[in-house]
């Protein structure tokens, strides 16, 4: 029997239909494929970058405790190296690894927890920590450094495409391609002589969570008058700044945009307090020096009429150099009075400008009028430090509170910069910061 033309034609349409059909759903399958491994990609990115940051805070901790000089202060950093240590090895479980493979370190991640938490408890019932404790916790912190570096040069690695987390350990075995496992490879081989027992300034991470004590109650301005306190802190006209918007929180205001989008600047409706501003541009050759750039930011906050603030740290990026200034109480160095400002080391513009710690927490303090002793708040710092110089400060708590207390810079035997607090009321160690020093500046944490 023999196919009409027209039958041929259906034949060969519906032929062709099927083959477009399963072709688009292999297409499909593949982008399907495609799309779960970019996902699983950035899971395992994640997941190291996770464990890559918790190594560092068991390592930072670990080093606050070798400093810690109170039962207290030792307790604080127990409970929180038991949580970061719980949290690296929570990021290790979501890698694609067999445990057998990273034996020594799930003990060592495990043996910290559990170590930081037999220190707290020996603490309920006695008074110190023993000399034997601090010589554990010393070499638990060498190890550490170890993994803490080990980890950021894994991360680095699958962030720069060397490593392909979402291959299995199969197929990377079948090639020479490095695997994830070598990341922990030096770290797992340390382990002969391991011991046999098993944060831009200081305070500026938890300033801003308060209403602002500057502008709640203070008389409200209009937007034309908010307009032109924005250009006088950039020194430019306000009819450049086209884009207006609302600005609701804490810390009500507006935001002025030019039209190019290279400056933007927030005034508070409450006193009429410009909170800070950004601009945007390349920046050349450096051709200022640190003190000049300290000098200009100086030199702007008096322009704004803020001469009682005193320089604490600064940092140095892409050639701009943001520094940090907290409030001279009469001596005290009050941390919590934060101002930030940016200059652009190829000019000297002023770039950058925050104040909005400053306006969440400055007021008119009152202060105890009798102190703990300084001669005896200087015995509570740890003999593992060398005291080099002191003052007042006045620095947060984590319940959002305030602390007058003694600031004791130390040095610690490996050259570290340590600061240490006790409070100068009661003559507790309040805080343990150590200091972070690079070429591009100094940092806390």
């Amino acid at each position: 029997m023999k196919c009409s033309k027209r039958c041929l034609i259906r034949i060969f349409s519906f032929g062709i239909f099927a083959i477009v059909v399963l072709i688009a759903r292999n297409f499909k399958l593949m982008g399907d494929v495609q799309q779960s491994r970019l996902a699983l990609e950035n899971s395992y990115q994640s997941a190291i970058e996770q464990l890559a940051d918790a190594c560092r805070n068991v390592t930072e901790t670990l080093e606050k405790q070798l400093y810690a000089a109170s039962p207290d202060m030792q307790k604080q950093l127990s409970a929180k190296l038991y949580q970061e240590a719980s949290a690296a090895k929570a990021a290790l479980a979501q890698l694609p690894l067999e445990r057998q493979e990273l034996e020594n370190t799930y003990k060592f991640l495990s043996q910290v927890g559990n170590y930081s938490l037999s220190v707290s408890k020996k603490l309920d019932s006695d008074t110190t920590v023993s000399d034997k404790d601090y010589d554990n916790i010393a070499k638990l912190y060498d190890y550490s450094q170890k993994l803490s570096e080990d980890m950021w040069e894994l991360e680095s690695a699958v962030r720069a495409g060397e490593i392909d987390l979402s291959q299995t350990d199969l197929s990377q075995a079948q090639s020479n391609a490095p695997t994830v496992t070598d990341g922990f490879s030096d770290f797992e081989e340390s382990f002969d002589d391991y011991p046999s027992l098993i944060y831009d300034g200081p305070f500026s991470d938890n300033i801003m969570e308060k209403t602002p004590k500057m502008t709640t109650n203070e008389k409200p301005i209009t937007q034309k008058q908010a307009l032109e306190r924005c250009a006088i802190a950039l020194n430019a006209n306000p009819s450049d700044f086209e884009n207006v918007t609302e600005v609701g929180g804490k810390m009500h205001g507006w935001r002025f945009t030019n039209a190019d989008s290279t400056a933007s600047c927030e005034v508070t409706k409450g006193g009429g307090h410009v909170s800070y501003f950004l601009k945007w541009r390349e920046v050349g050759e450096e051709k200022l020096t640190r003190e000049d750039g300290e000098k200009t930011a100086r030199k702007y906050l008096e322009y704004l009429g803020m001469p009682s603030m005193k320089t604490t740290y600064h940092d140095v990026q892409g050639g701009i150099m943001t520094v940090n200034f907290a409030y001279d109480d009469l001596g005290k160095c009050v941390y919590t009075d934060l101002v930030k400002v940016s200059v652009a080391l190829d000019s000297g513009e002023i770039v950058g400008f925050d104040q909005r710690g400053y306006l969440v927490n400055h007021q008119k303090r009152t202060y105890p009028e009798k102190l703990f002793s300084k001669l005896r708040a200087q015995e509570k710092i740890s003999p593992r430090l060398k005291i080099e110089s002191s003052q007042l400060a006045v620095i947060p708590t984590d319940n959002l509170d305030e602390k007058l207390c003694y600031e004791f810079k130390c040095k610690a035997q490996n050259g570290r910069n340590v600061l240490v607090y006790i409070n100068a009321e009661t003559g507790e160690e309040q805080q343990i910061l150590l200091l972070v020093e690079t070429p591009s500046g100094t940092l806390t944490v």
